[in-house]
């Protein structure tokens, strides 16, 4: 089992050189998608895994795993170290992260006694980073999902015990909808606790046609949040529990580009408006979106459509597929609002999170 699903370019070192000229910004900047790695739970799991149990790396060709190989040895610190992930936040402007575990950690495909184990591990250590440094690190929990009925209890224990703000989950539990009824009392208890899910995905479930040119990561990981996403706006989470605060990694994947279809759609056939009656589209509206968009015209589309307020800035933290320049890539935005830039940077995961919104930053 490789260290890494590969979710910044090698490229970040291609952007290494200017790190002095990175833009920065008088506002103050908050990372909801960046991610760590615990050994002691992989340790835990090493005799267990097959490599069928990780669709990301089994489907990849030789390329692409012969690439994840070499990642994995140059950014194994940064996922491990506290100082190196602290020297890359002052470098690139963030002021907070929200910290969650790598995906390769999810262990959803592991017995669920062995899945809490791991999970506890992980919340354990994110705990203990955001204990060492509370002013710049806030923790977002893991859970085995295999199991909702200790899935809920782990949640409730990160949150209450642990002071973790949340729990980032896979759009699927080994090919299984997160709408299914037995995952009805996870919704729940993250409802009732306030907690952020923070919804990252691991490659696609099927990747038999997503084997070459990265296409696992590029096509495969908003594909498996798209797909997720219709699942829990047709099924019904959405209605049965308003009171979620989703945050979808990767800009939301493909849907909140193409909305227009699943409208149409409910109007169009009886069999697309079984459980929900409101416009699909309604649903989709009270999801939250990360930056990692790559264009000003995609971040200012989402923007547009779906609020500021409803748009949170992402890094991706250290892999390959982030964004060089996190903090500058905003405040670069050319047709948003300083008022825009303020909410996407930090002030809307400040309000999720329920943390306090760092001192704002005077002008260079």
């Amino acid at each position: 089992m490789s260290l890494l699903y590969n979710c910044a370019p090698p490229a970040a070192a291609g952007h290494a050189a200017s790190t002095s000229r990175r833009a920065k910004s008088r506002y103050p900047a908050i990372d909801i998608h960046c991610h760590v790695f615990t050994p002691v739970a992989a340790a835990l799991t090493k005799d267990h895994f097959k490599p069928e149990y990780d669709p990301y790396s089994f489907f990849n060709n030789a390329a692409s795993k012969e690439v994840d190989a070499k990642q994995a040895q140059a950014i194994g610190p940064k996922l491990t170290s506290v100082e190196e992930r602290l020297k890359v936040m002052d470098r690139d402007g963030i002021d907070i992260q929200a910290i969650s575990t790598a995906p390769i950690q999810y262990y959803y495909w592991a017995e669920p006694e062995l899945g809490l184990a791991t999970s506890r591990h992980i919340n354990q250590n994110i705990a203990s980073i955001c204990a060492g440094h509370p002013e710049r690190f806030v923790g977002l929990a893991t859970v085995p999902m295999q199991s909702p009925e200790l899935a809920v209890r782990e949640l409730t224990r990160a949150v209450k015990e642990l002071g973790l703000k949340g729990v980032e989950i896979c759009p699927h539990v080994e090919n299984e909808e997160l709408s299914a009824d037995r995952f009805r009392p996870f919704w729940a208890k993250a409802e009732e606790l306030g907690a952020l899910v923070f919804l990252h995905p691991h490659g696609f479930p099927d990747g038999r046609r997503l084997a070459s040119h990265f296409f696992s990561n590029i096509i495969g990981n908003p594909l498996d949040t798209t797909l997720a996403v219709h699942h829990l706006i047709f099924g019904g989470v959405l209605e049965s529990h308003p009171g979620l605060n989703i945050v979808l990694a990767h800009g939301g994947g493909y849907l909140p580009s193409y909305a227009g279809r699943i409208d149409h759609a409910h109007g169009a056939r009886p069999d697309a408006r079984s459980v929900i009656r409101k416009k699909p589209s309604s649903y989709l509206k009270k999801f939250y979106f990360d930056t990692i968009v790559f264009t000003h015209h995609q971040l200012e589309y989402l923007a547009g459509l779906y609020g500021s307020d409803h748009i949170l800035l992402g890094t991706d933290y250290p892999f390959d597929m982030a964004l060089p320049n996190p903090v500058g890539f905003v405040a670069g935005a050319p047709h948003l609002s300083d008022k825009d830039k303020a909410l996407i940077l930090g002030g809307n995961a400040a309000r999720l999170l329920g943390i306090k919104l760092p001192a704002k930053k005077k002008r260079a």
